[in-house]
């Protein structure tokens, strides 16, 4: 088969390409690289205006005329190179704002991705309309929005998620609804909300290529490394506050035993490199599933501090604390569950091997794109 992947937010979409040229397809990614992450791309479109006196002028003709000419540079890149988007079996879209542009423009791009290819379908992967309203309307028992009903942040600092309740960026969504073949979740934080909808193929669990990610057995010789990576835009949305209270007070109560890495925006490259030492990830805080970075470093051997609900549980008949361990916005907790791992150090052994063990047996690349597979030649 013939593949177009479009957008990338996380190294999802790089891991499925991996997968399906392993079993002999021809695929194609097109991104923006995601800001600082800089995912590579086989096309790669370029986000301008985005800094410094640039970034400025780009503010003021919006409020003056309503024009994003960032968004306005990247639709126009696209179609500059629009014949290397047609002719191909299956179009993915990794949201329902792939590019994370003004929706028209978006509908645009997804018009023609529709007109001049075999099936398009839709990865919920990401805030988009359909979580971030479950969310909103406090569906879930926590949620990326407790920071915002609890008045730590205004709704214009959380204007990113906010949008998509606005009546462009439901037009939007249901737009892209009517147009594609069918939907797919990454995990349960998409899965639930979409529960009955028509099109929705089911969650398909994330895919993560272990044989790029070596399984680094953990040395318990010396202090417990932890580590703590910060996304400032997303600071609050991943419970960052909650781990810095929790990591202020491992340090005063282990300070001969811990070592603290934090690290903030970083690009994925270095990123990954930077916890290599560490026994202890902190991903976030408001989440039922683990996302990808949390992923990845478990396939590393790694404990991660992630999403890890009774759903989760029950989904993959685990137990709790078996393969990462479930952060709660509550700060004893995490201080309660970190200084089990700093004083029983047998356990984050355990718990590493098994996380590796968990990877390999439901998140192995080769098995995820077999699934999609199946789900797009339905």
């Amino acid at each position: 088969m013939k593949i177009l992947l479009v957008g990338e937010y996380s190294r999802l979409h790089n891991s499925l390409k991996e997968g399906l040229q392993m079993l002999g397809h021809e695929v194609t990614l097109v991104s923006t690289g995601d800001a600082f992450k800089n995912f590579p791309s086989d096309i790669l479109l370029k986000r301008k205006y985005e800094t410094g006196i640039l970034k400025k002028v780009k503010v003021g003709l919006f409020k003056l005329f309503g024009l994003d000419i960032t968004s306005l540079s990247l639709k126009n890149q696209f179609f500059r190179q629009k014949e290397k988007f047609k002719g191909f079996d299956v179009v993915q879209l990794i949201n329902e704002s792939p590019f994370g542009i003004l929706p028209k423009y978006e509908k645009e791009i997804i018009s023609y991705l529709k007109q001049n290819n075999k099936k398009l379908f839709l990865l919920s992967c990401g805030t988009d309309y359909s979580s971030v309203k479950y969310a909103f309307e406090k569906k879930f028992r926590y949620s990326i929005f407790n920071p915002l009903f609890e008045g730590k942040v205004s709704e214009k600092e959380f204007f990113p998620a906010l949008k998509y309740l606005k009546p462009e960026y439901k037009d939007l969504h249901d737009f892209v609804f009517e147009k594609v073949d069918g939907l797919i979740a990454s995990d349960l934080d998409y899965d639930i909300p979409l529960q009955g909808t028509q099109k929705y193929f089911g969650l398909i669990p994330n895919p993560v290529n272990t044989e790029k990610l070596k399984f680094e057995p953990t040395s318990l010789v010396g202090k417990t490394i932890i580590f703590h990576g910060i996304n400032r835009a997303n600071y609050f949305k991943k419970g960052n506050d909650y781990f810095e209270a929790a990591l202020k007070k491992i340090q005063l109560k282990y300070a001969e035993k811990v070592e603290v890495i934090t690290v903030e925006n970083v690009p994925y490259s270095e990123y990954i490199q930077k916890y290599n030492s560490a026994h202890i990830l902190l991903d976030q805080v408001f989440a039922y599933d683990q996302g990808y970075n949390a992923l990845e470093a478990m396939a590393k051997g790694k404990v991660v501090f992630t999403g890890a609900e009774k759903e989760f549980l029950e989904r993959y008949n685990l137990k709790e604390d078996e393969v990462c361990i479930n952060a709660l916005p509550d700060i004893e907790s995490l201080v309660s569950k970190l200084s089990w791992l700093i004083e029983n150090p047998e356990n984050i052994l355990e718990i590493g091997k098994n996380a590796r063990s968990f990877i390999e047996r439901e998140h192995n690349y080769i098995s995820i794109v077999k699934k999609y597979l199946e789900v797009w030649e339905k």
